[in-house]
């Protein structure tokens, strides 16, 4: 059974391999978004690019960027993932809510526009 560890909030939980990041935080009590992003998501299917965690340990444990994370994290570390595209298939260590994760560059709707036409 794999193990999420949530750096900040100083908790771990376990989940079952092929787990939604998103979700399993969440289920644990874990909250994914920053401030506005509370209420400004689009619920988890992953067209704001809000959720977003930086993987502090495991990233051989989580499935490979999707697309949609390809577009949305393009000026991100590789260590930025966004959670409710990622799936736990072993132990991982998270920091949710980074500070350089959320309302810059291509993890918004126009970052991820002005990524795709090749503008920044």
């Amino acid at each position: 059974m794999p193990t999420i560890r949530f750096e900040q909030e100083g908790q771990q939980v376990g989940c079952i391999e092929g787990a939604n990041l998103r979700k399993a935080a969440l289920d644990a009590g874990v909250n994914p978004y920053k401030g506005l992003n509370n209420f400004n998501n689009c619920g988890g299917i992953g067209q704001c690019g809000t959720c977003v965690m930086e993987v502090v340990e495991g990233m051989q444990n989580l499935s490979p960027r999707s697309d949609v994370e390809k577009v949305y994290l393009a000026d991100r570390p590789a260590n930025y993932r966004l959670s409710c595209r990622t799936s736990v298939n072993g132990d991982v260590t998270v920091r949710t809510r980074p500070n350089e994760g959320v309302g810059q560059g291509s993890n918004s709707l126009l970052g991820a526009l002005k990524s795709l036409v090749g503008r920044k």
